[in-house]
């Protein structure tokens, strides 16, 4: 059965036609019969009053009763506009009255007006005149019923699922064309382990004659390769909020989200997708003057530095707590610190062994304070001190043993890295024991390699800001880094590379880096037109900071190197800008190696 609401449009369309209309109907033929017209009250109040034929009630005050049909087309629209349930029956009275009455008052001004009008011919039927504000006020009060019915029950708009105002999708997909040229000058008679190749596979058997695992020093290299990540912010609500975001890579790199077009095997084969982000957060404090949250999982970088101390795509794990305050109306204070764990031994460690070894855990325990601080309307600036303490990353040496194949593990093992890059100075882990099973270290010399020194590193940022030629701004950043864990006697007779002259030269590690770039352009690039372009010097020495933590690209990624960058990007979309970088680099100690790096990026966000 339809509801009261479906006639309401069509009582509308009536309303409307009825109100605007002189209708006019032409004699009847002859050879019909008359139509019958009910004339008695008792026959009107059968057809339309719903309370012929109840039950009896006990006597009830007579209501005013409605008027019987009537040539008036108004009021029987109004009459039955209080049958249906759309107005009161006194409201009804109260616009039948109105209505004959100004019907009454515009014929008399008309009768007045008009000449005499022709006699009326047998069988003709005039319609009185609708007042206009009788058919403005069934209009409005239709349209405004039905309007508002309509807004409250949401008719015809759907509806999206709470959930999903609470997530915001995001990602960006890049393209790059990467060459890689080598000096004619640098040397590649094996000066060059491989020691994140060894400390990932099987150890190396120093006392066999083939080479341990080297980097490619003398064969320029070109390759297409693809950066794709997406992810999602939640919005938890009551503060809290987190994240996900899954990317390519080539492998479990912490440095590098880059997949080379054609590896994992070639023929088109799949690449793999990596977990890069998951993280809770909560904001405990945030007004205008104060803010106070923590982070919990996987994250962004939650320190001001530069990409010498941590590359651009590194996450951390752990818990962090980040913080302002305004000082005054041009400086603002800022905090960050955090506990993140940089390895955990695995629980079955060694897994050949009945009997287990003690723990490696390795964390790390970093600490920021700087300002941010509006030098005045075109300039400002911000400033940071970090310190950085890396627990257990050094290599430790093993209690004597005698392992007689790859798979016998030593009880320091773990205090390998897991990943590393070029550079860091290493030491053997394993105290091997010469015995006639070794041939009295003339065979099964398996070994592993851990760093040499522990690290505890300073650091000092800031960067500079001029806007005064806005849209074009200029921006000078700057980073010294020292690590003062650093010994060079300590270190000296252990370490098995970064060593000047064949053989056990002598050591020439060194504990100091920094870092300067100066950026121009349109920094925001987020308009079609928009362009940076900046040039950068870098010098990092062998131990200044984590050779697995720092930049990917520079050198081939590690540290031990110096020299320059040059670069630009333009944005050809809001959405999508094109850049080239040209990377100069050479040794800073040990061996001479000289790397230039060219890449072409093309990159898109969504």
């Amino acid at each position: 059965m339809p509801t009261k609401h479906a006639y309401r449009p069509i009582l509308a369309t009536v309303a409307a036609t009825l109100a605007g209309a002189a209708i006019t109907r032409a004699e009847e033929p002859p050879d019909l019969p008359p139509v019958t017209t009910p004339t008695s009250q008792e026959q009107y109040n059968h057809v339309f009053d719903p309370n012929i034929g109840a039950p009896e009630l006990p006597p009830q005050p007579a209501p005013q009763a409605l008027p019987p049909p009537s040539p008036n087309m108004a009021v029987n629209l109004v009459v039955l506009l209080v049958k249906k349930g759309q107005i009161t029956q006194e409201e009804g009275l109260a616009l039948i009255e109105q209505a004959e009455s100004e019907a009454k008052a515009t014929q008399a001004a008309q009768a007045a007006a008009a000449p005499a009008a022709p006699p009326r011919q047998e069988g003709e039927v005039s319609v009185n005149y609708v007042p206009q504000t009788v058919r403005n006020g069934i209009r409005d009060e239709i349209k405004q019923e039905l309007m508002a019915e309509a807004h409250e029950e949401n008719w015809g708009a759907y509806k999206s699922p709470d959930w999903t105002s609470r997530i915001r999708p995001f990602g960006d997909i890049r393209g790059r064309y990467e060459s890689i040229f080598f000096g004619n000058g640098n040397d590649n008679t094996g000066a060059f382990p491989n020691f994140n190749a060894i400390n990932t596979g099987a150890p190396f058997d120093t006392s066999g004659t083939l080479f341990s695992p080297q980097y490619n020093v003398d064969q320029d290299r070109n390759r297409a390769r693809l950066r794709a990540r997406i992810g999602a912010d939640l919005m938890l609500g009551d503060g809290f909020t987190g994240g996900l975001r899954v990317a390519t890579g080539d492998s479990n790199s912490p440095v590098s989200p880059n997949q080379s077009l054609g590896g994992s095997g070639g023929n088109f084969s799949k690449y793999q997708i990596w977990l890069d982000r998951a993280f809770i957060a909560y904001d405990a404090i945030k007004t205008d003057d104060y803010e106070l949250s923590a982070v919990l999982g996987r994250f962004d970088n939650p320190f001001f530095n530069t990409e010498v101390m941590w590359d651009d795509d590194l996450g951390f794990d752990g818990l962090a707590l980040r913080g302002k305050a305004r000082a005054s109306d041009r400086v603002t204070v800022f905090g960050a610190a955090g506990l993140f764990p940089v390895y955990n031994t695995d629980l079955n460690f060694a897994s050949n062994q009945p009997s287990k070894f003690e723990s490696q855990d390795k964390w790390l325990y970093g600490a920021q304070v700087g300002i941010d601080w509006k030098i005045d309307d075109h300039l400002k600036a911000k400033f940071g001190v970090a310190w950085y303490d890396f627990q257990n990353i050094e290599g430790e040496l093993s209690t004597p043993f005698v392992p007689l194949g790859p798979n016998d593990a030593g009880n320091t093992d773990a205090t390998r890295p897991s990943f590393a890059q070029r550079g860091n100075t290493y030491m053997a882990l394993r105290n091997i024991i010469p015995t006639a099973a070794n041939g009295f270290g003339t065979t099964n010399q398996w070994q592993y390699y851990g760093l040499a020194t522990p690290f505890q590193v300073l650091t000092l940022t800031g960067r500079l800001e001029y806007d005064a030629y806005d849209p074009v701004k200029f921006a000078l950043t700057g980073e010294f880094l020292k690590n003062l864990a650093f010994d060079a006697n300590d270190i000296a007779p252990k370490a098995v590379n970064n060593r000047i002259g064949a053989g056990t030269g002598t050591f020439d590690g060194g504990d100091m880096a920094w870092n300067t770039m100066f950026q121009f352009g349109k920094t925001a690039m987020d308009k079609k037109g928009d362009w940076i372009a900046g040039i950068g010097y870098r010098y990092v020495e062998s131990d200044a900071v984590v050779d697995g933590f720092t930049d990917s690209d520079f050198g081939g990624g590690g540290t031990n190197v110096q020299g320059f960058t040059l670069g630009g990007a333009v944005a050809v979309s809001p959405n999508v800008r094109v850049g080239v970088k040209w990377m100069s680099s050479d040794e800073v100690s040990g061996p001479p190696l000289s790397t230039d790096t060219l890449q072409f990026d093309i990159n898109a966000k969504f």
